[in-house]
């Protein structure tokens, strides 16, 4: 009756046996496995259809509650700063595991003999540095909102609270009302959580229905190594960040484990980010460092991501028997730094990217892409779940860094 009890009242156990029925689903029934793709669609979008008034209302209140234009500003760049120096640290890691273990050695693979057209499906023009830039620039105000980018989110957020600053005892309705929209879409999370087992259930049973356990055994040596760098790179990198923080990578780990099932259920981090923001601040970090790492996190600090980018490019390489330069390695880390920022939180746009790189760098053939195509999906797991652990202590960090951080 307790072990009921327990399940009962906790939601990362009832993800967690989703996912595992799921997965006994996807191995004996696959073709009705692939049919339940709709419930984890659907429950990814309720979440992201919460996502953008939760992250404007956190950034306005935070800003409206004391935080100056300066303050901003100089948290803005110390954020920028650490995420640059972990990302790198990341795609560094991914390099040299990949060289080390040499996975990609002695298949000998012949590009003459794969389809390019598997993934010309992914392949997407690459904007440049300045284009990225220029769209973060929504249309309209408005226009933020429904494209349901997270950057003009934030752009949009941040003017409006320095605006009800500017506006001081006049504004005062409306920073209430913000405040209580805020409890407001909170509360609705809350309610569309209960539904994380059934979202979880439905994109697991998707994948393994749809790409089944025989996809692993060709590249499951690539697949673990991957797994297990990420698990090195939270344990040891993010674990001396935090240690240093005054703080512990475990005890992060267990206060936002709902969301890290919840992850591994979805293989989407967006599903986790209206609960991580709500649970970092729980933590001990202030309401405006929250508002302003965490969603930023989302488009600049994709650790997991980073690892996977060099870790995949470096083992493509190998199998083709392509000797990179040590000028063409620090190119590739190079481009990645700009490549990876347009990387989100949502399944396949890590795959999206990883072909605009190779198409920047030439010296691979983008049609190597074809070789982990069928592993691809069962590494974004990984990938979600260090980019979230590695915003969450990205926060810690920030906070530490302005004497804010209350734990």
């Amino acid at each position: 009756m307790k072990i009921l009890k327990k399940i009962r009242t906790s939601l990362y156990l009832q993800v967690l046996i989703a996912v595992i029925f799921a997965i006994i689903f996807g191995i004996f029934s696959p073709q009705a496995a692939q049919n339940m793709k709709p419930l984890g669609d659907g429950f990814i979008a309720l979440i992201k259809m919460c996502v953008p008034p939760i992250i404007f209302c956190t950034i306005v209140s935070g800003i409206v509650g004391g935080a100056d234009l300066k303050k901003i500003g100089k948290v803005g760049l110390k954020t920028l700063i650490y995420f640059e120096v972990l990302t790198t640290i990341a795609l560094v890691i991914g390099l040299a595991v990949s060289h080390f273990i040499a996975l990609g050695k002695g298949m000998n693979i012949d590009v003459a003999t794969l389809d390019p057209n598997t993934v010309a499906a992914y392949v997407k023009p690459h904007s440049g540095f300045v284009e990225f830039l220029l769209n973060i620039i929504p249309t309209t105000i408005f226009q933020a909102f429904v494209s349901g980018e997270i950057l003009p989110i934030l752009l949009v957020a941040i003017l409006f609270g320095f605006a009800l600053s500017a506006l001081e005892n006049r504004s005062k309705l409306v920073i209430e009302g913000i405040h209580e929209i805020s409890e407001i879409l909170f509360k609705i999370i809350s309610f569309i959580m209960k539904l994380a087992p059934i979202g979880a259930f439905g994109a697991m049973s998707f994948t393994i229905g749809k790409y089944g356990i025989d996809a692993l055994a060709p590249l499951a040596k690539l697949m673990l190594a991957f797994y297990a760098t990420c698990i090195l790179f939270v344990i040891c990198v993010l674990g001396l960040v935090l240690k240093i923080c005054g703080s512990s990578i475990f005890k992060l780990l267990s206060h936002i484990k709902e969301e890290i099932f919840l992850v591994l259920g979805t293989s989407s981090s967006e599903s986790a980010l209206p609960g991580v923001m709500k649970k970092m601040e729980n933590f001990g970090c202030p309401k405006s460092i929250v508002g302003l790492v965490i969603p930023a996190g989302y488009s600049f600090n994709l650790d997991g991501t980073c690892i996977y980018f060099t870790m995949a490019i470096i083992f493509i390489a190998q199998a083709f028997n392509i000797e990179l330069s040590a000028a063409q390695l620090l190119s590739i880390i190079f481009i990645l730094l700009f490549t990876s920022k347009g990387a989100a939180g949502v399944t396949g746009s890590g795959f999206v990217t990883l072909a605009a790189t190779l198409s920047v760098v030439h010296t691979i053939p983008l049609a190597g892409l074809a070789i982990i195509l069928g592993i691809d999906r069962f590494m974004s797991e990984a990938r979600a779940i260090t980019n979230l652990i590695g915003n969450a202590t990205a926060c810690v960090a920030v906070s530490k860094w302005e004497k804010e951080f209350k734990n």
